[in-house]
């Protein structure tokens, strides 16, 4: 059902790469957890954004591509019902890819300098992918990308190959643990901490 003063908007942003022979009705039974916790009857009628400028749930059939820039209002109980579609996205991904997924405190108001108060914004990362290995793939790419995209500061490019080398390892002794521990069913997460400390609020993505 609709939530009234849900003390979050939630943000889902990214782009999942799909097989080629997966049909709408797949991406709706996959997403059924995020358009039930919007209180709709199918995916559609879920797909608009709570923002006009979002473009909200989209499939490329032409690219075989989900396309995620979609807010909700919703409270901490979200984090289960993202890990669900998770789940079920997995089952249709052709590659590893990134989902992020931002919590703005909607009681916080940035004009109040009054306010002694910290934003309970919050920010996490989801994975999905056919495999465990494609969704290491996909965790190691954004670190890569990320740590590159800091230390570009003060290195140059071609000096950061050690590094990178480094974070392969890293990946390469996790995925073996993981399937000498026979886990395979159960795909890593990352998560992210706060982001309302500090650095000031992470704004929402506008297209």
């Amino acid at each position: 059902m609709t939530r009234y003063n849900a003390p979050f908007e939630i943000h889902v942003h990214g782009d999942v790469p799909l097989r080629e022979d997966v049909a709408y009705s797949q991406i709706q039974d996959a997403l059924k957890p995020l358009w039930q916790y919007a209180g709709a009857r199918s995916l559609a009628a879920a797909a608009e954004s709570t923002y006009e400028d979002e473009p909200g749930i989209r499939f490329d059939a032409e690219a075989h591509l989900l396309q995620m820039c979609w807010t909700v209002p919703g409270d901490e109980d979200f984090r289960q019902v993202i890990e669900e579609a998770c789940m079920g996205l997995n089952d249709i991904a052709a590659s590893g890819a990134p989902l992020e997924v931002s919590f703005y405190d909607t009681e916080f108001d940035e004009e109040d300098g009054a306010s002694e108060e910290e934003a309970r914004d919050d920010f996490m990362m989801c994975f999905v992918g056919p495999t465990p290995a494609a969704i290491m793939q996909a965790q190691r790419d954004l670190l890569v990308e990320d740590v590159v995209h800091v230390m570009e500061r003060h290195f140059d490019a071609s000096e950061l190959g050690s590094v990178v080398a480094a974070i392969d390892g890293l990946f390469t002794e996790r995925f073996d643990a993981l399937v000498s521990s026979m886990q395979l069913g159960k795909p890593p997460r990352g998560h992210g901490g706060s982001s309302g400390h500090g650095g000031g609020r992470k704004p929402r993505h506008l297209h």
